[in-house]
């Protein structure tokens, strides 16, 4: 297990999360969260995955935040201390969308037997 990256992994996760929520003004965008993030092995990109409030529009919503990534990476270099920076990939998480799929699926199974 590698310490070092996991607390990278950390602290780009909570500075990023910042960022978009005090720093960013780009009202397209909305409210995001960040569900977790990866850093590769070298240390020269971090995968950020991130989900919204609400599920409408997040194809567009996730391409303003893409083009937001040259600025939320230039205040990730300023925050962290690190050599080089990792280049920002964000990707949108449907975890909760197919979890809520799932969910349904089994309730209407269960309610399917519970009539027998």
């Amino acid at each position: 297990m590698n310490h070092r990256k996991d607390r990278l992994e950390a602290l780009i996760i909570r500075n990023v999360s910042e960022i978009i929520q005090f720093e960013l003004k780009n009202p397209k965008i909305g409210f995001v969260t960040i569900t977790s993030g990866k850093v590769t092995s070298d240390y020269s990109y971090a995968k950020i995955y991130v989900t919204f409030l609400d599920g409408k529009g997040k194809e567009e919503r996730l391409e303003e935040l893409k083009k937001s990534k040259g600025y939320i990476r230039s205040e990730l270099a300023k925050r962290l201390d690190i050599y080089k920076t990792p280049d920002i990939v964000f990707i949108y998480d449907d975890t909760h969308e197919r979890a809520e799929k799932i969910e349904a699926a089994l309730k209407k199974e269960a309610e399917f037997f519970s009539k027998k």
